[in-house]
């Protein structure tokens, strides 16, 4: 059983997760947070030293949802083709759960957030790092040719299954017209996310070198 401080410890941070992406850094106040969570504002000093403390659990939290099943994915048996299939997909899903809360973080950061800045700087390279050895180990076993852009192909997956499950949802929320049928049938369902990573897969494996 969790102890009485866990169980309000995990309340504030509910309550972040529910607060961060309307409000971002600036705007989740200590008041706002425990007035969420039901408890009193001396409450938040006694688990959490500062705002910018909690701010840093609560994205860390977040962010260890997605590592975990990644992570995972990429340790398991078999070619790793096809552990990097998986991984996407695991990556694509977390994508589309969180979308507003990825949003949020990004703009933060490009505001001068020292938060999002910091927490970005410390784990966009853990996630990347651990795509770039499934490259490289399918490359070893001969499924992918040799390359010498591995970031290239970094930028081809991050294109075909990340950004269009932040940036056509955008778009729909700003009334853009997007071609029929709906934008889950194209961008945001199961169907569509496999079929984009079947295409940058198919994409790598061809093997055409970015210009000299």
């Amino acid at each position: 059983m969790a102890r009485p401080s866990q169980q309000l410890d995990q309340a504030l941070l509910a309550s972040g997760r529910a607060l961060y992406a309307q409000l971002g850094c600036a705007g989740l106040s200590q008041r706002k947070l425990a007035e969420h969570a039901g408890i009193s504002a001396g409450m938040f000093h006694y688990h959490f030293d500062s705002k910018d403390a909690f701010l840093r659990a609560l994205l860390q939290q977040l962010y260890e949802e997605m590592y975990g099943p990644l992570a995972g994915q990429a340790a398991m048996q078999g070619p790793a083709l096809d552990r990097l299939r998986a991984a996407l997909l695991s990556l694509a899903g977390f994508v589309r759960a969180q979308r507003p809360v990825i949003v949020r973080l990004v703009l933060d950061a490009a505001g001068g957030a020292e938060v999002a800045r910091e927490f970005l700087r410390a784990n966009v390279p853990r996630h990347v790092g651990l795509l770039l050895q499934l490259l490289a180990e399918a490359e070893a076993e001969g499924a992918l040719p040799p390359s010498r852009h591995p970031l290239q192909r970094i930028a081809l997956l991050m294109g075909a299954v990340v950004a269009p499950m932040v940036m056509a949802p955008a778009a729909a929320a700003l009334g853009i017209p997007l071609p029929k049928p709906s934008l889950q049938t194209q961008v945001t369902g199961d169907v569509a996310i496999a079929e984009r990573i079947e295409l940058v897969l198919a994409a790598l494996c061809a093997g055409e070198e970015a210009p000299r």
